[in-house]
């Protein structure tokens, strides 16, 4: 039975397989954390990218201060494995979802929670009543900071949202949550940083109006790999949510640069060859997703078009050494969270042998 192991090299995995440079990786964390941890801002990392309870723990040694997931069944997973400081980052709608967050918060008192709107807050409280806990969950006012997806609006709105939370026993206001993914891919980086400071003047323009009507407003949590460094830096900014800077894709290469690797790349094999400068490859669909564009070769002499669920194909100018039947190739993610989703199983190497496996313990877990 196939089986890959720890000590094997990376020639032995059959393809397509999801491969981590630990050197890369590592150095990545590392330039995150020394690039951050002088703010005095705490970094909450947000696990939607990695899906991954290992890496939370290495995250977690390199000075992660808890972490972010964004539905209730990572929450969950994630709660399992021993991690209590979760922030779920999404709002919790609907009895099914609300019935599961009741019964976490039962095992996990450390469990956060947004809301955007009155009627969400108030199913959420009334579960929390009828179930006999007793201890109120820290819930923080989403705050729509010009992404158009979720979030109250700032300003009055949310303070009459703060009104209607002091009147539930059951939520403890304990801060605002604005997340500008609107922002995270723009290329121009003096414009990113402009429009980044706008929204986070939102934010804490907002938090500053709620303490000042005497509500408790301890934390102010936003940003995200293109714009952390930019929120970091707000006086008022209390904890920022990072999660592709530990991997990367080609997206947000294209937008913030080099500074942090591509350290995560779908190993693949060519498998047929299709006239003198195209062959196709095993990875497909199923491997690589393609909502921000195509993935891209390691070697960017050859380039990448999709070939339906199962294939792609590499094509190069003359003068490129051809590629052949049985050759292997890296591909370049071009959005890395949903193609992590697509795969059970990271392998970790260095100097190409496999170092560590790790399970995408949350894959799939959307609820």
């Amino acid at each position: 039975m196939y089986s890959p192991s720890v000590g094997d090299r990376l020639e032995s995995l059959d393809t397509p397989s999801m491969i981590v440079d630990l050197d890369l990786m590592e150095d990545n964390i590392k330039k995150l954390f020394n690039t951050l941890q002088a703010t005095n801002c705490n970094i909450r990392p947000h696990l939607k990218t990695t899906k991954s309870v290992v890496l939370a723990r290495k995250l977690e040694d390199a000075g992660a201060k808890g972490c972010c997931v964004a539905k209730v069944s990572e929450a969950e997973i994630v709660a399992a494995a021993g991690f209590d400081d979760i922030l779920i980052t999404c709002e919790i709608i609907g009895q099914p979802k609300v019935k599961r967050l009741v019964e976490l918060f039962k095992a996990h008192k450390n469990i956060r929670i947004v809301v955007d709107c009155e009627a969400g807050a108030t199913a959420i409280n009334d579960a929390l009543a009828q179930s006999g806990v007793s201890e109120p969950i820290s819930v923080l006012i989403d705050l729509d900071v010009g992404l158009g997806r979720t979030g109250i609006a700032a300003g009055n709105p949310a303070l009459a949202l703060a009104k209607h939370l002091a009147t539930l026993p059951h939520l403890r206001l304990i801060g605002v949550q604005g997340y500008e993914g609107h922002l995270q891919h723009l290329h121009d980086r003096e414009d990113r940083k402009r429009q980044c400071l706008h929204s986070m003047k939102t934010l804490v323009d907002t938090a500053e109006m709620l303490r000042k009507a005497h509500f408790n407003i301890e934390v102010v949590t936003t940003g995200g790999t293109g714009t952390a460094e930019f929120c970091a830096r707000v006086p008022g900014v209390t904890e920022l949510q990072p999660g592709s800077f530990i991997f990367m894709d080609t997206d947000y290469r294209n937008a913030v640069g080099t500074f942090y690797s591509n350290s995560l790349t779908l190993l693949s094999t060519v498998i047929s060859k299709q006239g003198d400068r195209k062959v196709t490859i095993d990875a497909g669909l199923k491997s690589l997703t393609t909502d921000s564009g195509l993935a891209e070769c390691k070697d960017p002499r050859y380039k990448h078009q999709n070939l339906g669920d199962e294939h792609g194909s590499l094509s190069w100018d003359k003068g490129v050494p051809n590629l052949e039947v049985g050759d292997r190739v890296e591909m370049i993610p071009s959005h890395i969270d949903p193609t992590i989703n697509l795969h059970d199983v990271y392998y970790a190497y260095r100097n190409g042998i496999i170092e560590e496996i790790w399970p995408v313990d949350t894959r799939g877990r959307v609820q």
